[in-house]
């Protein structure tokens, strides 16, 4: 039976944090779902639509060179929920440090008590990504800062069009 993982977030943007994790996720799974976290009261700077065409660029080359089967979804709900409709068996989550741990700790436990045929997966980031955070890297680049290192060269592209003929861009 094939192994179905997911992967939650926000992913505005995409950053190399992300791949990071979707390259490991990949190895671990038949198929990996990509599921973007859709908020009423959250106004997050790109659409749902440019969020999947970014991940759909970036992770799916990663996804076929390991011979996973990549969807991307969008999501609204508990990611737990999410994970059961979509055949998840895995809940990928990255971990950066310290504080990371211990709230998806917290999360894990809730959602194996809501769904206990999920199993969460934790994937450390590498090195070079943990202090990356998509949160940084849309302030960075609202202000003009060069975002190159944290992101793929199409996301810099996007964010540097997105800021274009704002102030401090």
């Amino acid at each position: 039976m094939p192994r179905t993982a997911l992967y939650a977030g926000s992913f505005d943007p995409v950053t190399n944090g992300h791949i990071d994790v979707v390259r490991n996720a990949v190895r671990l799974a038949d198929r990996l779902v990509l599921a973007i976290g859709v908020h009423p009261g959250k106004v997050p700077l790109f659409t749902a639509e440019e969020r999947l065409a970014m991940l759909e660029e970036t992770c799916g080359p990663l996804a076929k060179a390991a011979q996973c089967e990549l969807t991307c979804i969008t999501f609204t709900g508990l990611v737990v929920n999410t994970a059961v409709k979509e055949g998840a068996t895995v809940l990928v989550r990255g971990l950066r440090d310290g504080t990371d741990f211990n709230y998806e700790m917290q999360m894990a436990g809730m959602n194996e008590t809501m769904a206990p045929s999920v199993q969460t997966v934790f994937l450390p980031a590498s090195p070079l990504v943990r202090p990356i955070t998509a949160t940084l890297v849309r302030q960075i680049a609202g202000m003009g800062g060069d975002v190159s290192a944290f992101v793929p060269a199409t996301v810099a592209a996007r964010l540097k069009q997105k800021f274009a003929g704002r102030a401090g861009a």
